[in-house]
């Protein structure tokens, strides 16, 4: 990793799919060496995956929230897993410490789906509670780690 690497990084950070001899003419190579670092990126496994990011709002999902979720024993941590994982209305999932066991991030399209996804998550063999955080707005939105910070 140098800083050839993190300029490379940070041109796809802001754009995906950035063409090669425009990140070429930013860093001050050839483009075949931009292709050549990126492949390295990506089998290094820095980089993850090109992905495309829907505007949530503008495909109809106006509620984003996130869900506590304390089960009555580990025992039914992958019944809660398994849910999860079947579910395109959950965004995230991670297995936390403090007062609940996982936290969860939603997206739905108004408050009655909201409650239809509350009630269904509730009905998890295991979930003894839930707490729920609807966001009003969102200040900062990062994706990914600031290529600058790689070098530190």
């Amino acid at each position: 990793m140098d800083e050839i690497d993190v300029k490379i990084l940070k041109c796809l950070k802001a754009n995906a799919r950035e063409n090669a001899s425009v990140i070429s003419d930013h860093v001050g190579m050839s483009v075949s060496a931009v292709i050549e670092r990126i492949r390295k990126l990506e089998a290094s496994g820095l980089i993850r995956k090109h992905t495309t990011i829907i505007d949530n709002k503008k495909a109809g999902k106006d509620i984003t929230a996130f869900m506590f979720i304390s089960l009555e024993h580990p025992k039914y941590i992958e019944r809660i897993n398994a849910f999860v994982r079947e579910n395109k209305e959950i965004l995230e999932c991670h297995y936390i410490t403090g007062d609940a066991d996982f936290i969860i991030k939603v997206v739905t399209k108004n408050t009655q789906t909201l409650e239809r996804l509350l009630n269904d998550v509730k009905s998890v063999s295991g979930v003894m509670a839930t707490r729920t955080i609807v966001i009003l707005s969102t200040i900062k939105e990062e994706f990914s780690v600031d290529p600058e910070e790689l070098l530190k």
